[in-house]
């Protein structure tokens, strides 16, 4: 592996611009990912993994060269923008891994200064760009869900934790058994939320979301409590923790099936429409911050605000 030390060879440290081979390049990411971002989780590795991957697809198509300046590092934003044609907040995304691995040659001594420092990511937006099911999609799909088969019980269960306990994608598949608990104010889960290496977090389980993972978890039989509490029920998958793509999958057929499957509307739209669905029932907004995880009041807020839109 290409170290940045050995990099250093022959070149100055006061120099502007580094050109780097496809496979420097490659091996700088590596022991970024390894040394630089050991002390993160899994899940942010994941993410810079996939960031980088795109920024090194694009270092290798045709061009003149690129030498880590800032109007290279802005040539990329434009790819990713016009090329790509990526969301924002995803430019915004990439934009950052390429600014952490900048920094990372910095403190290494590859280059001076951060040359993606001055190229600013796009501002995210002040409203959640994923629309939000109307009471009417909500009670259509509810309506909608077939219940015959173990796979049927665990989609409605793994729909209501979304719909009504306001749980992620994520933090569903990362869910154990043993992380639902009893207690004499009803039942949690604990859990793994983004950006966390423990399951540090409570999640209240209303009586209606617990009876459809009760009647899912009664399909399974004998189930021990470090099993995963949504699994696969594959031929070849059978009893294996579930992942992101299957669960967005299956969530996207029901929502198709229903008829609400329509643009900006995604899985993740789900998550969204529990807060709404909560402030709409009378819930107060600090209530609300803190069942869905918010790091401010002013996310909350945005959902205060678009509680109109459940009637659209």
């Amino acid at each position: 592996m290409v170290s940045p030390s050995s990099l250093l060879v022959g070149k100055q440290l006061n120099q502007t611009s580094l050109e780097l081979t496809s496979a420097q390049l490659t091996s700088l990411i590596q022991e970024f990912l390894r040394d630089y971002l050991k002390d993160k989780s899994a899940e942010t590795v994941g993410t810079y993994r996939r960031s980088l991957n795109e920024f090194e697809r694009w270092f290798n198509t045709p061009k003149t060269s690129f030498s880590f300046l800032p109007e290279e590092i802005e040539a990329y934003k434009l790819y990713l923008m016009e090329d790509k044609g990526l969301h924002q907040v995803s430019v915004s995304t990439y934009l950052t891994a390429v600014r952490r691995l900048c920094q990372f040659m910095v403190d290494s001594g590859l280059l001076p200064e951060n040359p993606a420092k001055q190229v600013k990511g796009n501002r995210r937006p002040s409203t959640h760009s994923r629309r939000i099911l109307t009471q009417t999609d909500v009670e259509t799909l509810i309506n909608t869900l077939p219940a015959a088969t173990e796979i049927d019980k665990r989609d409605r269960a793994i729909i209501f934790t979304m719909l009504f306990a306001g749980l992620s994608e994520i933090e569903i598949i990362r869910a154990d058994v043993r992380d639902l608990e009893q207690t004499l104010m009803g039942w949690y889960l604990r859990i793994q939320g983004k950006g966390h290496t423990l399951k540090d977090q409570q999640v209240p389980i209303d009586p209606p979301v617990m009876d459809a993972v009760r009647l899912y978890l009664d399909t399974r039989g004998r189930i021990r409590p470090e099993d995963p509490l949504f699994v696969s029920h594959g031929h070849r998958s059978d009893g294996k923790r579930l992942n992101t793509r299957s669960v967005r999958s299956r969530i996207n057929t029901h929502l198709e099936n229903a008829g609400v499957k329509r643009d900006g509307i995604t899985p993740h739209s789900l998550t969204h429409t529990a807060a709404l669905l909560w402030l709409n029932d009378g819930m107060q907004v600090e209530d609300v911050k803190q069942r869905m995880r918010h790091g401010t009041l002013d996310t909350t807020m945005i959902y205060f605000r678009k509680q109109d839109r459940l009637n659209d």
